[in-house]
């Protein structure tokens, strides 16, 4: 696989669609951030959190469509960013159809329960890309970063 033209490293999980997954992708995403990548820690949690809001969604949409199938989460890793992409099998949505909510500072927030989630995703990474996939929706989160961290065949990944 290449990202913006370069070999990329690609890990994939899939998790069941349930809640209690969502710490595990979490885990495993911030171990691959931390380990792999020089980001401060603010932009690690940026990242969990952003995922959280995207699986979060999925276990929705798979819910909604009543199947059982995993939701799948993929981190690719290029020379000057890494992204995190979560792919169900809902039945997907226009982005662009979303509506506009009020400022944070506008009491009139507090009206919107819902629907923050992707609002929250934008403002967490560098770049967001929904997509439709074959049998459901594509997030795709970008963060550009410095390279990746050097490991001799000797180093192991730090799962904390």
């Amino acid at each position: 696989m290449t990202v913006a033209g370069l070999a990329a490293s690609v890990v994939e999980l899939e998790i069941p669609a349930r809640g209690e997954y969502v710490g595990l992708a979490r885990l495993v995403v911030s171990s691959l951030a931390s380990s792999r990548r020089t980001l401060a820690d603010d932009r690690i949690d940026d990242l969990k959190l952003a995922l959280s809001e995207a699986c979060t969604n999925a276990i929705e949409a798979h819910a909604e469509v009543g199947t059982d199938q995993a939701v799948l989460v993929r981190w690719i890793e290029g020379d000057d960013r890494l992204e995190v992409e979560v792919e169900d099998r809902g039945p997907g949505f226009d982005p662009s159809t979303l509506p506009e909510h009020p400022p944070v500072t506008d009491p009139e927030r507090l009206n919107f329960e819902r629907g923050l989630g992707i609002p929250l995703i934008r403002s967490l990474v560098d770049e967001v890309v929904f997509a439709r996939v074959e049998q459901g929706m594509s997030v795709r989160m970008v963060m550009f970063c410095g390279p990746v961290a050097d490991l001799d065949d000797d180093d192991e990944l730090a799962w904390s």
